[in-house]
């Protein structure tokens, strides 16, 4: 199987993390017939500084005829200064856009070989895994009219959902939740927006489709405080967009870094996957930064783009047991801990899922 895969680097720590993701993936060819056929472009600050634009139109085009998308991190100070549709993350918002996702995906998990590493106590860690699906392409951040007035002493934004918009995210999150433990928290502020008014009718209605899935309904402040005092609770929660963006940053604290976040941003004509942190430029270059977050990107990329699920389970596992053995990348240091670079990390992780590979299919050529 050739599987095509456009890679954007991008900006700051984005080349040196998606590199080590890249690997990772290449792992794959000598234990089967899949071939990932990179085809790497510029986009943000890098794009700017080559082409002129943050997202150049041969960037655009190979990334629509790919299979998937794998990006690192977009933004660079040095151009701070220009309009904001000019700026590296417009190269970013105008890909999200040309590629139609609508629903981002964000795993949230406890990792108990890093514990210390949140600010939660470890009792509340115990078990957590949490799958945000949150809406992407509509509410506040996207509907008109928006903008200043003539002064500039006031400013208007809107809020505003289709039926449509609902409905379609709201599917991924139940049919997400059957490959998990069944359940949907449907993140809203019902009591006070008509838009929420309509999230939640919406998804009542979509959950008659799905009577094997339990679906419960949480005002945003209520989710944001059993966030942190029962993470454990949740399974898939499923929001608009502003909430979602909020609430899913403040779940990173579960884990203890953004460099171990991954996600992936589907539903249009190309799936694109990134890991949640930024450019972080105040580390690019040193060799530090952390790489979990991009490959485990890469895992969600084998198991919702390729289909290959028992090897995105075995990539996870990779990182699971490294982490386990005690090897961590600065953001995670702790006394005890082996502190390793980002493409010692990469090559660790390359070793472990290569010998989980080699077992599984020893076992299965038997």
């Amino acid at each position: 199987m050739r599987f095509q895969l456009a890679i954007l680097p991008g900006d700051g720590i984005g080349p040196e993390v998606v590199s080590e993701a890249v690997r990772v993936l290449r792992v794959l060819s000598h234990f089967s017939d899949c071939e990932f056929i990179c085809n790497e472009r510029p986009i943000g600050g890098a794009a700017i500084r080559a082409h002129g634009t943050p997202l150049p139109e041969h960037t655009l085009q190979a990334c629509l005829k790919s299979d998937a998308v794998f990006l690192g991190a977009v933004g660079a100070a040095e151009f701070d200064h220009l309009p904001t549709q000019q700026k590296p993350e417009a190269g970013l918002l105008g890909l999200r856009t040309a590629l139609g996702g609508f629903a981002n995906l964000r795993p949230v998990a406890s990792f108990p070989a890093i514990a210390d590493c949140s600010p939660l106590q470890r009792s509340r860690l115990k078990g957590v895994d949490v799958l945000f699906v949150r809406e992407l392409l509509g509410g506040l951040y996207f509907a008109q009219p928006r903008g200043f007035d003539h002064e500039g002493d006031s400013a208007f934004n809107t809020m505003r959902y289709s039926r449509h918009e609902i409905e379609r995210v709201a599917r991924i999150a139940f049919e997400q939740a059957r490959t998990r433990r069944r359940k949907v928290t449907s993140v809203d502020k019902a009591n006070v927006l008509e838009t929420s008014q309509l999230w939640r009718r919406t998804v009542t209605r979509i959950a008659e489709d799905y009577p094997d899935v339990k679906l419960e309904h949480m005002y945003v402040d209520a989710c944001a405080m059993h966030l942190i005092s029962d993470p454990a609770r949740f399974d898939v929660v499923l929001t608009e967009n502003l909430f979602g963006d909020i609430l899913s940053d403040e779940a990173s604290a579960i884990t203890g870094s953004l460099g171990m976040l991954a996600s992936a941003t589907i539903g249009g004509s190309v799936d694109l996957y990134e890991p949640v942190h930024g450019s972080a430029p105040d580390i690019a270059g040193q060799g530090i930064a952390n790489p979990l977050g991009a490959i485990a990107s890469a895992a969600m990329l084998l198991r919702l783009s390729a289909g290959m699920h028992h090897e995105a389970n075995d990539l996870e596992a990779a990182i699971n047991q490294v982490l386990e053995e005690g090897y961590c990348t600065h953001d995670l240091a702790r006394p005890g801990k082996h502190v390793v670079s980002t493409s010692e990390m990469g090559e660790l992780v390359q070793q472990r899922f290569a010998e989980m590979l080699d077992r599984r299919f020893a076992y299965h050529a038997v």
